[in-house]
């Protein structure tokens, strides 16, 4: 794992802070969804930042609105460098955040295999 730096992780946090009010104050495309900013990790160099967007909705709605997101970066670094005291703000490019989906399918997965187990041992034998 990449060595932790403070300074990036400081700004990421303050990023993901300002994206989340730009995205749902400035932004007006039609193709943007339900979008949440569930993470943001800035290079060390803190010339680029991986914006992790989690959506509401299909995998199609989820792509037109990482294509909203991506065609809109300009605009959002242009709105964060207005908010943000740094002397160059990061490059932003936009990934879809599949870990919530990830989440729900093992714990569905999790509750299946333990009410397998709960069947399994209700129709055995006290004795065995």
């Amino acid at each position: 794992m990449p060595r932790e730096f403070p300074r990036a992780r400081r700004v990421g946090e303050q990023i993901q802070r300002e994206l989340s009010v730009l995205i749902r104050e400035e932004l007006q495309d039609p193709r943007l969804g339900m979008v949440s900013i569930s993470a943001v990790e800035v290079s060390k160099d803190l010339a680029h930042a991986k914006v992790f967007v989690t959506t509401l909705g299909s995998g199609e709605e989820a792509q037109k609105s990482i294509e909203a997101l991506t065609g809109a970066a300009g605009y959002l670094r242009r709105l964060l460098g207005q908010r943000l005291v740094i002397r160059s703000v990061p490059q932003l490019h936009f990934r879809h955040d599949r870990s919530l989906e990830r989440g729900a399918h093992l714990s569905a997965l999790i509750d299946q295999a333990v009410k397998a187990d709960r069947a399994k041992s209700d129709g055995e034998e006290p004795g065995e």
